[in-house]
């Protein structure tokens, strides 16, 4: 059951990091944090950043400690299931971050 967790772990990553940027999204607009510098941007935008890149730090980590004694089958969900959420995290979060605008 091990080899299954591990195998769902990027997905799951994905699906945190999506929820943690959106609601930070909608956070930082309700709460006005676009008035609200932070070195060379605005804090609504500074911390989706942070939200993302520490999101892609632990994908990397993920992908990084892919199992090597394993082989077959098992061995290539995980590796597939840690490569689609650190795709998943770059091009669906990606966007957000970079062009968010509150209404």
């Amino acid at each position: 059951m091990g080899w299954v967790a591990r195998a769902l772990a990027g997905p799951t990553l994905w699906a945190v990091l999506f929820s943690v940027v959106y609601a930070l999204h909608g956070t930082g607009c309700n709460l006005g944090w676009t008035d609200r510098s932070v070195l060379f941007t605005d804090l609504h935008h500074a911390a989706m950043w942070v939200a993302w890149g520490l999101g892609l730090v632990l994908h990397g980590a993920l992908v990084v400690t892919m199992p090597k004694g394993q082989e077959g089958r098992r061995r290539w969900i995980i590796v597939a299931g840690a490569w689609i959420g650190l795709v998943s995290s770059v091009f669906t979060l990606f966007p957000v971050i970079a062009t968010s605008t509150c209404f």
